[in-house]
């Protein structure tokens, strides 16, 4: 079974971004697009979340001003991936966090 690979950006007021991606393993078979269907339901908005929230390194952009800039990333695709799960929160975790997150 591939593997789900979770790509995201964070997006300043200036419209400067910075793109990452987490890769999960799949064991299970979870279909991805009901795993999508689950993470646009608790995206704020239908674009952000905070990373942090869903244990994701946060990835802003090297000159931040909070004042101005947003504190949240937004999410970009989720797709099958043959590349190696190298994050530290498997999928299933993954899952419960997006669940147990306020959207």
């Amino acid at each position: 079974m591939p593997n789900i690979k979770f790509n995201y950006l964070y997006r300043d007021s200036g419209n400067y971004k910075k793109f990452n991606a987490a890769i999960f393993s799949n064991p299970i078979g979870i279909d991805l697009s009901k795993l999508e269907s689950l993470i646009k339901s608790k995206l704020i908005y239908e674009t952000w979340f905070y990373a942090e929230e869903w244990k994701l390194p946060e990835i802003f952009t090297d000159i931040v001003d909070f004042r101005i800039d947003p504190t949240w990333h937004e999410f970009e695709s989720i797709e099958y991936t043959d590349e190696p799960s190298v994050d530290s929160v498997n999928l299933i975790e993954f899952i419960d966090l997006i669940k147990k997150s306020n959207g």
